[in-house]
């Protein structure tokens, strides 16, 4: 087997509306060598409710596999009339060209998130959990679909783990900033996003400690991870409906790659801001996969059965 696409939920309940809305879901799921998630979105709706890509009105999304949290995040800011290119699709991107795409429409949304998390399921059933948060669309949504579906690859090579990101609030000032890394999860930090809390940077330059000697201007890590060579593709169908838009940034985030930085200490930052803000910054470990399966349970106590004893145990010969 190479490659092998599995459609394990279908539903016309978790979709965007006029209001902010949380769905939670669980389903089970086949075990296999799972390369990635894949969530198809689509909607009928009013003209505009979301002005720009989809991804604008995701607000989070965790995905946790045999209670393992695989995918944890959440948008510094969402909001539908964000004209520009989003945050969630911006770091999906930056995973990986063509994780986060859309069929640019007005009346219609068709979105695409691939997911990476490289787990070798074990056989049998697993089970699957999400929880998905959208911001309210500025116009009505008729109805649609959420679909989950999980691409099956003997060829992967990593394993990827989203970990909850850490916050700080900031003040307009040069300041330290300390991320949590997970305990118990192997691999290295192949990358970090920073997000702020609005559609704006309010950021002058980031050091990472244990990397440079001096602060990096913004746009300086837009020229080594790909931002300025238009590397960000959104849809905006006000724009076109038959091509994606290129831009330079995505206002309020920046990803930064860290090269596979050792997960020996946490991450250490100097982020001088502009103004006064809250940012979150989301780790991103990756890790070589060694063909081994997911760990089970394994039982330690065991279970000695004797007819003989049994039996005896229920008569006063054993007094």
């Amino acid at each position: 087997m190479a490659v092998r696409f599995t459609l394990v939920e279908s539903n016309t309940t978790d979709i965007p509306g006029a209001a902010a809305q949380t769905f939670n879901r669980g389903f089970n799921i086949p075990g296999g060598s799972c390369d990635e998630i894949i969530m198809r979105v689509t909607t009928t709706n009013t003209t505009n409710a979301i002005l720009a890509d989809f991804g604008n009105i995701i607000q989070s999304l965790r995905l946790v596999l045999n209670g393992s949290t695989v995918f944890d995040f959440r948008s510094g800011y969402s909001s539908a009339a964000n004209n520009a290119a989003s945050q969630f699709g911006y770091f999906l991107n930056s995973l990986g060209s063509g994780r986060a795409v859309e069929v640019p429409g007005d009346l219609t949304k068709e979105a695409y998130f691939r997911i990476p998390i490289g787990r070798n399921v074990p056989a049998g059933v697993s089970r699957l959990e999400y929880t998905l948060s959208y911001s309210a669309t500025a116009a009505a949504v008729a109805s649609g679909t959420c679909q989950f579906w999980i691409r099956y690859n003997d060829n992967m090579t990593t394993t990827t783990t989203v970990s909850a990101a850490t916050s700080f609030t900031h003040s307009a000032s040069e300041e330290q900033v300390v991320v949590r890394l997970p305990q118990g999860v192997p691999g290295t930090v192949a990358g970090l996003m920073i997000q702020n809390d609005s559609a704006a940077d309010q950021i002058t330059g980031v050091r990472v400690v244990s990397q440079s000697d001096f602060s990096l201007d913004v746009d300086m890590f837009r020229a080594f991870n790909g931002d300025l060579y238009n590397g960000i593709v959104y849809a905006d169908d006000d724009a076109s409906a038959t091509a994606q838009q290129y831009a330079v940034q995505c206002a309020g985030g920046l990803f930064l790659p860290l090269f596979g930085l050792s997960m020996d200490d946490d991450i250490r930052l100097q982020v001088n801001s502009s103004a006064a803000t809250t940012r979150t910054y989301t780790p991103v470990i990756v890790a070589s996969i060694n063909g081994a399966a997911e760990s089970q349970g394994r039982q330690t106590q065991p279970v000695i059965t004797n007819t003989n004893t049994s039996v005896l145990a229920a008569t006063t010969e054993t007094v």
